[in-house]
């Protein structure tokens, strides 16, 4: 696995031989997977560079490569599974592999038979771990590595410090240009490399629609009977313009004539094609009167404006709208630079009942709690840091540093291990 070795010493970005490929925080992790483990699974919503990258890695050590999306691949596959497996070679790609469950199984036999590091590459656009067929047959077999949309920080083709800093209360007071009308077009754009490929904003904007048909059509009536998929592509919409706000299955409810149960199987069936997060809230057991409920947010402000019918100048615009969609942006690029962080990290939300809340919260591993705020504004006061000093307050020794990111110029320490920091040093701070 010399290969492999060499792509882990030369580090994030070796795919930039290929200057049309942007270069994938999750690249080491993906290299590492590769080399300890016999199955490696790369799982993300359709159309994030899935494909691509498993190719990317495949193509020099001489991965064949079948898709599942290809009828008669698939349908090979699902007719003997046992047969398709024992035919592949001895290191294969295998696309969309969620589509044949049957297959797992028999993969598992293939791996037990020549347990080889890197013997098989899968993607897949569910979440393939909540199947049962996979949870059992490759148990102790796979290493799972999550893809998302391209994070600000990857098409700016810059390796990003800012978890490090966050963690380790290192911002730097300093200057820098706001972005201004830049964020709203950034916002509005999402991360999905088909959808950023398009050379105007309205063509940009049929392709998130056309892309939401397309996985209801496909993913989401494999996983389960919809009676009403047309619900489906609406409450998609109604939650895009409620995206970071407190989860309310009654609310969303309302507007189908359908039970509470019958839209919270539906959010979980969107959860499993990565089209929405659930943000769960953070507790400690130092900390008293929390709220308990989630925040809901859309995967992509791409899709969550196109379903909004919003652009750029909107958006600029309608304050309510700018805020919240800001905050799921930067939500998703936060879990976007996490996805290729070595430590793991996990988010969630705070917010108590008086009415103190942070919009992220971060913990990594168990040791560490930091907290982000977002604001729209090009201003930042005292009482911005009000959620932020309550958290701090709660997490004791455990916290480790909280941030407001607001669209300004200067980068400023607000108290002991609080500071505002200019949007852009999100994916610009090196």
């Amino acid at each position: 696995m010399r290969i492999f070795k060499e792509m882990l010493t030369r580090g994030h970005g070796w795919t930039m031989s290929n200057s049309n490929l942007y270069p994938r925080l999750v690249e080491r992790k993906l290299a590492t997977a590769l080399e300890g483990s016999p199955v490696t699974l790369i799982h993300g919503p359709r159309q994030c560079g899935k494909t691509t990258l498993a190719q990317v890695f495949g193509t020099p050590l001489g991965y064949a490569y079948f898709s599942l999306d290809d009828d008669a691949t698939r349908s090979g596959a699902m007719e003997d599974p046992r047969g398709f497996a024992s035919d592949l070679p001895e290191r294969a790609i295998i696309d969309e592999v969620q589509r044949v469950p049957a297959l797992f199984p028999a993969l598992k036999l293939e791996v037990d038979r020549q347990r080889i590091p890197g013997r098989f590459l899968l993607t897949g656009s569910t979440q393939v771990l909540l199947m049962p067929q996979l949870a059992e047959s490759l148990a102790g077999r796979l290493q799972v590595v999550r893809l998302h949309p391209l994070a600000q920080c990857e098409l700016a083709r810059r390796t990003p410090r800012f978890l490090d800093n966050l963690f380790g209360t290192d911002f730097t007071i300093q200057r820098t240009n706001r972005l201004a009308r830049d964020l709203s077009e950034r916002v509005v754009a999402g991360g999905y490399p088909a959808a950023l490929a398009e050379p105007t904003e309205l063509r940009r904007y049929n392709w998130y629609r056309n892309y939401l048909d397309a996985l209801i059509q496909r993913d989401v009536r494999s996983l389960a009977r919809i009676d009403r998929a047309d619900a489906l592509s609406r409450l998609m919409a109604l939650a895009a313009e409620r995206t970071a706000t407190l989860f309310n299955a009654s609310a969303l409810a309302a507007p189908f004539a359908l039970s509470r149960p019958t839209i919270k199987s539906y959010v979980v069936l969107l959860e499993r094609i990565f089209l929405l997060d659930r943000l769960w809230p953070w507790h400690n057991e130092r900390a008293r009167r929390l709220l308990k409920t989630p925040k809901i947010h859309v995967g992509d402000t791409g899709l969550a404006c196109a379903l909004a019918g919003i652009d750029a100048l909107g958006l600029s615009e309608e304050r309510s709208l700018r805020g919240r969609f800001l905050e799921t942006f930067a939500f998703q690029e936060l879990q976007r630079q996490a996805s290729g962080h070595d430590a793991p990290v996990s988010f969630f939300h705070f917010r108590n009942k008086d009415g103190a809340e942070v919009d992220i919260v971060l913990e990594r591993g168990r040791r560490q709690v930091a907290g982000v705020e977002v604001k729209a504004g090009a201003t930042v006061t005292a009482a911005d840091f009000r959620g932020l000093r309550t958290l701090r307050q709660a997490a004791g020794d455990r916290f480790a540093g909280g941030v407001v990111l607001y669209d300004g110029e200067v980068s400023i320490s607000f108290g002991d291990r609080l500071y505002a920091v200019p949007l852009r040093q999100l994916w610009q701070a090196t």
